[in-house]
């Protein structure tokens, strides 16, 4: 990693990078081992990252990409709230850009947008030290109910912004001392945050206020005072206060850890270094993602899908997809793709960003940082009002997690095409040709395996003060390496499963089959991943949901290899649709079938 700023060579900056880096992994170990919930402290379904005072990321923990890339929106509507209550000027969903906004967006450069009037000089005045804001609204910042954020301004005290506090006006770096210089943000998904079913994720909503609470950005700490009104305010509306007070209090505790270390490293450093730091990452970030793309033709990419029923109605759901590559830039263009829908699979506009950032971040090496600035060749285009880009009072429950992982299967199609006309096919056949970069920097262009199982199969099992909320693995595509892995999550999702030992104590539950089914995996010369079968029996009566897709249409293989299978769901060997919600009586078994993964290359003769 190089710098071109006087004053910091390529070895600092190198440290500092992998200390920001540090920070966000840190974050999130401090939050996994602090979470009250098992879906938290074992499945470790939260992420956490670090933005600059312009609100663009820095550095993020290893987490799940349907929140990272959508979390930069939460930032800047906590600042523009900041703003303008620092003004007086009204501020909510609506004014905060909720449901509003442009068709087409940088999806590197969202943040651009938001420089102007909420950075540091507009929001210090009200929202500084020890401050916490708190918000799940999908359409002011958040992706889906249960998933709650929390963002925290981060100042620094005297000492680390450079300057003794004693001495009036003395120190080596600018006087950062009350000016938020970031953002730390945690992003959890909480077990059940109350509406119509036990888990907040029902099939069958229509409209968001059945989801669940709605919470704007709001504080819920001011000044390091926790504000117990906002926080009993949660809890009560939730099946289940404890848990979520004690996974509230772990986020709060990542964030304020957040804010210790970056200290830290300020105090060591010097400010005016840190926030040198800040912006070479982001331009070296950017550097390599624009190589990356500048190594695509030129030339527009097409794909389509589809999405297996909405919850209300049992039909397929049209997606579509046109990439365009000119230079070293990219566009995703999703027009033509179906209107908003009556059920929950609608996606918030930032969930569709996060998709398409994963889709790019496939085809990057593993030593590029993911960060806003790797995102800056990427401009996505919706038309407001489809199925991509809900708008109040959509319900999008299940757009986070079905619909997302469609989106990034879909875009990848489409790159998969710019990919082959790079490298050529890469069949067996045909070995592909090495694409290469820049000779100082290893940006290659993969050949991209076949189709992974394309859902998080969401199972949800509620009763009277217990949820238990799971996404179940499945078969991840074989490539022209070796056959894909069995039994692991795959695109949107970067969870872990729940063990069995965990689930049986926390719940009136029992697991009593759960292994991978080889049947599954695509056949080829290099197989898919197999998916799995788990089937729980309820020991008590429950509500159940399920949210999966991959029932109808099967993950695709690549190079001649076959299709992976395609999953299923029964209670009590009564099958059930992609998406459905029901009583479950005690004793029932729900079983949960997930596909298998694509294979690569045509099978073996014999």
């Amino acid at each position: 990693m190089d710098a071109v700023s006087p004053g910091l060579d390529p070895v600092t900056l190198s440290v500092l990078a992998s200390g920001l880096a540090g920070i966000a992994e840190e974050m999130g170990t401090l939050l996994v081992r602090s979470a009250y919930s098992s879906n938290i402290k074992e499945r470790r379904d939260c992420s956490a990252a670090l933005f600059d005072a312009d609100g663009r990321m820095v550095a993020q923990a290893a987490h799940v990409p349907v929140h990272l890339g959508a979390l930069y929106e939460s930032v800047r509507v906590v600042a523009e709230r900041g703003a303008a209550l620092s003004s007086g000027a009204r501020s909510g969903p609506e004014s905060s850009g909720a449901g509003s906004g442009p068709e087409s967006f940088k999806a590197g450069s969202g943040p651009e947008s938001f420089k102007a009037g909420s950075g540091p000089e507009s929001f210090k005045a009200r929202s500084g030290p020890g401050d916490v804001w708190v918000l799940n609204d999908p359409f002011a910042g958040g992706n889906h109910l249960p998933d709650v954020t929390l963002v925290s301004p981060i100042t620094l005290p005297p000492r680390a912004a450079g300057r003794d506090p004693k001495e009036e006006g003395s120190g080596a770096a600018a006087d950062w001392d009350g000016e938020v210089i970031g953002y730390a943000a945690t992003r959890a998904h909480h077990s059940d945050m109350g509406g119509m079913r036990p888990g907040s994720m029902p099939a069958d909503s229509r409209e968001i206020f059945a989801e669940g609470l709605i919470i704007p950005p709001v504080r819920l700490i001011q000044a390091g005072e926790w504000q117990d009104d906002i926080l009993e305010l949660i809890c009560a509306n939730s099946r289940t206060p404890d848990l979520r007070r004690g996974d509230l209090r772990a986020q709060a505790a990542a964030n304020r850890l957040a804010g210790i270390r970056l200290a830290e490293l300020a105090e060591r450093y010097g400010a005016a270094t840190v926030l040198t730091a800040f912006a070479e990452v982001l331009r070296y970030g950017e550097r390599r993602g624009r190589a990356l793309v500048a190594l695509l033709p030129d030339g527009r990419y097409e794909a389509a899908s589809e999405l297996e029923g909405d919850g209300a109605d049992d039909v397929d759901i049209p997606l579509r997809v046109a990439v365009t590559v000119a230079g070293d830039s990219l566009t995703v263009d999703f027009t033509g793709t179906s209107p908003a829908v009556r059920g929950n699979v609608n996606c918030p506009r930032a969930v569709t960003r996060s998709a398409c950032c994963f889709a790019l971040r496939v085809l990057l090496p593993d030593d590029v940082p993911a960060n806003d600035g790797t995102y800056a060749p990427l401009t996505v285009v919706t038309e407001p009002g489809s199925l991509v880009d809900a708008r109040r009072p959509s319900a999008v429950v299940a757009g986070n997690v079905e619909t997302s992982q469609r989106i990034a299967d879909t875009v990848l199609i489409a790159l998969g095409q710019a990919v082959a006309a790079a490298r050529g096919p890469g069949g067996p056949e045909e070995p592909a040709r090495e694409v290469h970069g820049p000779a100082d920097e290893a940006t290659v262009l993969p050949v991209l395996p076949a189709q992974g199982q394309g859902t998080m199969n969401n199972l949800v099992i509620g009763g009277d003060g217990w949820t238990y909320y799971e996404t179940l693995a499945g078969g991840a595509g074989a490539s022209a390496r070796g056959p894909g892995p069995s039994g692991v999550h795959v695109g949107m999702t970067n969870t872990l499963n729940t063990p069995i030992e965990a689930l049986e104590l926390e719940y009136p539950l029992r697991v009593e089959r759960y292994e991978l089914d080889e049947t599954t995996a695509g056949a080829g010369l290099h197989p898919g991943g197999a998916g799995l079968v788990r089937a729980i029996r309820a020991l008590a009566p429950a509500t159940l949901s399920v949210l999966t897709d991959r029932r109808r249409h099967a993950p695709q293989g690549a190079a001649g290899g076959g299709p992976g299978a395609v999953g299923h769901d029964d209670v009590d060997g009564e099958p059930l649709p992609p998406k459905a919600s029901r009583p479950l009586a005690a004793g029932s078994v729900v079983t949960i079938r997930t596909p298998g993964g694509g294979g690569w290359g045509p099978p073996p003769a014999g």
